[in-house]
């Protein structure tokens, strides 16, 4: 319907990084003769329902089974942050390297927050609490990443993490032969945005202006032109001198500006 086809990987990036932060979980348990064992905490993007039956699916222990613990996370919903949102007319521009014309644009981006749900799965109490601070130290109640959104325009935003609860619930239900599961739940809300497709645009490199002294005049009093300088240090200067060639105005360039205002009669209707 809008007729701009273009897919940034935003929301895939969002729960890639979401699921970066706790892939690095370790666990360490020590047996009763003082030997220790520590190992990585797996980590899947799932619903934990799901891997719940999995470990609960054979009650005689006769094929292999999800092993404990585990971090499963998955994102859950999608809301608009209107009390984020930045003027309309904001744009990320950025140099394209071979051109000296053009530049890359794109209109500021749209606040949505992603709310995200990681669930711990452990047999043991003590095993679910060290996971569990290892975790929550780090949101107070907010973590911070910097995430590149995109790399051209190259957009890098500080994406706040909120931590708004956690709770905890013992599966332990029915007959010997079940598996026994603690699971803490932890709700997370990222502050993420999207962003629209990248158009190319013309760089302005002169700017001419007839000046009327009055609406119903249609003869122009005053013309300003305004062109790329060579004077130091952004000064504007009268002096036609010290124009740039046009060919050698790139859109990186911090060339200072020249102001030429000169008395014309030009009629609009001409």
């Amino acid at each position: 319907m809008f007729g701009n086809e273009f897919y940034h990987s935003t929301t895939r990036k969002y729960v890639a990084a979401f699921g970066t932060l706790f892939n690095s979980i370790y666990l360490t348990r020590t047996s009763g003769d003082g030997n220790t064992t520590r190992f990585r905490i797996p980590i899947n993007y799932g619903p934990m329902q799901k891997f719940l039956a999995k470990t609960q699916q054979d009650p005689n222990f006769t094929a292999p089974a999800i092993s404990l613990p585990r971090i499963t996370f998955e994102l859950t919903s999608m809301t608009y942050d209107g009390t984020r949102k930045l003027g309309s007319l904001i744009r990320n521009r950025s140099a394209i390297s071979d051109s000296d014309s053009d530049f890359k644009s794109q209109f500021s981006a749209v606040p949505y927050n992603l709310d995200f749900t990681l669930s711990i799965m452990t047999k043991f109490t003590e095993d679910g609490t060290k996971i569990l601070e290892q975790i929550i130290p780090f949101f107070t109640p907010d973590f911070t990443p910097s995430l590149q959104i995109l790399e051209t325009p190259n957009v890098t935003l500080d994406v706040p993490i909120i931590l708004n609860s956690v709770t905890q619930e013992d599966i332990y239900e029915g007959s010997f032969e079940e598996r026994r599961a603690l699971i803490w739940t932890l709700t997370f809300q990222m502050k993420g945005y999207y962003l629209g497709p990248v158009a190319n645009k013309k760089v302005i490199k002169f700017s001419e202006s007839n000046i009327h002294t009055g609406l119903d005049n249609t003869v122009a009093e005053v013309g300003v032109n305004v062109q790329p300088g060579l004077t130091a240090e952004g000064t504007p200067t009268t002096s036609l001198t010290e124009t740039v060639d046009y060919a050698n105005i790139n859109y990186t360039d911090d060339w200072a500006y020249i102001v030429d205002v000169t008395d014309v009669t030009v009629s609009d209707d001409e």
